[in-house]
This record gives structure tokens, C-alpha cells and sequence, in this order.
């Protein structure tokens, strides 16, 4: 696992990030779907003055865009994906089109598959973030179509983003994604960010941590609100069962 030293950001930059009502807080790991992961990059007082009123400018509109904390009734409702999770806990994210169509199409895609139903969060970190949508339970996985090209674009990593997760390649996101719990601007453009969870955040700081968690938590049934389903009856006490040797050992799919 690589380590860091937590990254210190100022200024109109921290300014921003109380403007949004948000915390940063801590280091930044990596985010790795398949092979070896890369080196952080850790954005702070080294940036520019430009650099900074860009990210100020993001987390503002970031701020207007979404509604921080009741369900905006206005958002198209094909564009509302809804996870329920094996802590009983329904969350709904706004999917962003504009920001991300490619990678927006291939969550409404792998969906209507039903492939993210019983997939872990494998990779959950306190103060970081919540990664899934591998359905070996190892973070090497994905589905079986083909890798996204990357559509990088300025929104920041503010708390409830959805982006995606990849390897050292841009161009190497598939299925799996990550949710964030506080601000993580050094992923900014680095990663695709192409939503913001729009209601019960508390849902997801519910998610059992760990790398692999011991429990993990899962997503139960994952859908768009247009197709109206109603959350699956509340999983049996202990279902979350512990991943064993042979998931942690199994090969890249």
C-alpha cells in the first residue's frame, strides 16, 4: 500500500471548500481498478494562482449544482441511479451526462445487466472513500466490455462525488467507481468525475471499512429510479459474510 503524507491546500482553495459546507481532511491513496496503482499527486500550495481560482470556481458551481441535502425533484429520473445497500440503506446519485456521457451510459448499462447486484465496496476508507463495482471482490476486476477513454472534466472531488476508478492508464476505467467522503481536489481531472450522490450520504458513511473489509457491505440492487423498484427486503441478520482466501487469489478477469 502506498503511503503519503496528507496534502495542505490555502487560501481561496480552502475558502471554497467552506463555502460548500465541506471538510478536507487527510491523505490521498491511490485509486486502482486493474494492475499496479499509481503514484498520488498531491495538489496544494505548490499550485498556481490559476489553478486555484478554477477549483474555486468548480466548488462553487458544484455547490449550486446539487442540492446538499433534500432529493431535487427537478433532475430527470433516468438519471437517478439507486444503490440499496446490504446495511439497509437506499442512496440515490445524480448521474451527470454532461460532464461524463460515456461513463454515465456504461453505469446505466452495466445496471440493466444487473452486474452490479452483490458486488462489495472492497476498498473503504475512512475519511477517503468507498470503492466498488468489481465483481471479484479484489479491485483487479471489471466487466466484460470493453475499457472507457477517460472524459476528464473541472468539477471537483467535493463529499457524495461519484468518479470512477482506474488503473495507471487513463483510459483504463471499466466498472468500478468510488464515492467520496470529504474533498479530494488532487483527483481533480485525474480521475472522471460524472456525479454527486443527491440523497441519504449517511447511506454511504454507513459503509463498513477496510481493504478488503472484514463484513463489506454490498450493493444489494443497484437500478434507475425509472424503473420503480422497490427496495429488497432487509438482509438477514449476519449475510454480510467475510471474503475468503481463494476471492482475495483470484485471478484478473
Amino acid at each position: 500500500m502506498i503511503k503519503t503524507a496528507p496534502y495542505l491546500f490555502s487560501g481561496k482553495l480552502a475558502a471554497a471548500a467552506m463555502l460548500a459546507g465541506l471538510l478536507a481532511v487527510g491523505a490521498t491513496p491511490a485509486l486502482a481498478q486493474k494492475g499496479p496503482k499509481a503514484p498520488p499527486v498531491a495538489l496544494g500550495d505548490d499550485m498556481s494562482e490559476e489553478e486555484k481560482k478554477e477549483r474555486t470556481e468548480a466548488v462553487t458551481q458544484a455547490a449550486k449544482v446539487y442540492p446538499p441535502v433534500s432529493f431535487d425533484q427537478s433532475v430527470a429520473p433516468e438519471n437517478i441511479w439507486v444503490l440499496d445497500l446490504s446495511n439497509g440503506q437506499r442512496v440515490k446519485i445524480r448521474l451527470m451526462p454532461e460532464w461524463a456521457p460515456a461513463h454515465v451510459e456504461r453505469i446505466k448499462t452495466l445496471t440493466k445487466q444487473g452486474f452490479y447486484n452483490g458486488i462489495i465496496f472492497h476498498r473503504v476508507i475512512e475519511g477517503f472513500m468507498a470503492q466498488g463495482g468489481d465483481p471479484t471482490g479484489t479491485g483487479q476486476g471489471g466487466s466484460d466490455l470493453p475499457d472507457l477513454k477517460a472524459e476528464f472534466n473541472p468539477m471537483p472531488h467535493v463529499r457524495g462525488t461519484l468518479s470512477m476508478a482506474r488503473a495507471a492508464s487513463e483510459d483504463s476505467a471499466n466498472s468500478q467507481f468510488f464515492i467520496v467522503f470529504y474533498p479530494r481536489f488532487a483527483l481533480d481531472k485525474r480521475y472522471t468525475n460524472f456525479g454527486r450522490v443527491i440523497e441519504n450520504m449517511d447511506g454511504v458513511d454507513a459503509i463498513v471499512r477496510g481493504e478488503p473489509p472484514a463484513a463489506p457491505t454490498r450493493i444489494v440492487q443497484a437500478s434507475m429510479l425509472t424503473d420503480n423498484l422497490p427496495p429488497p427486503p432487509p438482509p438477514a441478520l449476519g449475510n454480510d459474510q467475510p471474503i475468503s482466501a481463494d476471492m482475495l487469489s483470484a485471478p484478473i478477469g
